[in-house]
């Protein structure tokens, strides 16, 4: 629940300390697995550096918020707070999520978040 209530604050400070951002994205991926150090999700091992390679090699002016879901058996909770949220409504990590005006402006869900051209199109509002 502390992950859930401090996203929103994250949220709120990122676009009053940085309007000048014109990208924010928030990356929902599994924790790490303590006794592996690597996430419990293969799809977020697989699609979290693909993303971040391809927003490294992006102009300034995107903002990347990551928010970790927990480990399996809090994710898979139907009533997780990213699942139930209205904003949020979360079906799978990773979900990378492009935040405008307090609102999703556009998302890649699990099956899709590995995928260049589809990161691409996200970033550039297509």
């Amino acid at each position: 629940m502390q992950q859930f209530q401090a996203l929103g604050v994250c949220l709120r400070n990122s676009n009053q300390k940085h309007p000048e951002n014109k990208v924010n994205l928030i990356l929902f991926l599994a924790d790490n697995d303590p006794s592996t150090k690597l996430s419990w999700c293969p799809d977020c091992v697989r699609a979290e550096p693909v993303i971040l390679k391809k927003l490294e090699a992006l102009p300034d002016g995107v903002a990347l918020l990551r928010a970790y879901v927990g480990d399996r058996p809090t994710w898979r909770n139907p009533q997780h707070p990213w699942r139930v949220d209205s904003r949020f409504k979360l079906t799978g990590v990773p979900t990378l999520i492009s935040w405008e005006n307090d609102a999703v402006k556009g998302r890649l869900e699990d099956y899709e978040a590995h995928l260049e051209p589809k990161i691409n199109a996200l970033v550039s509002g297509n």
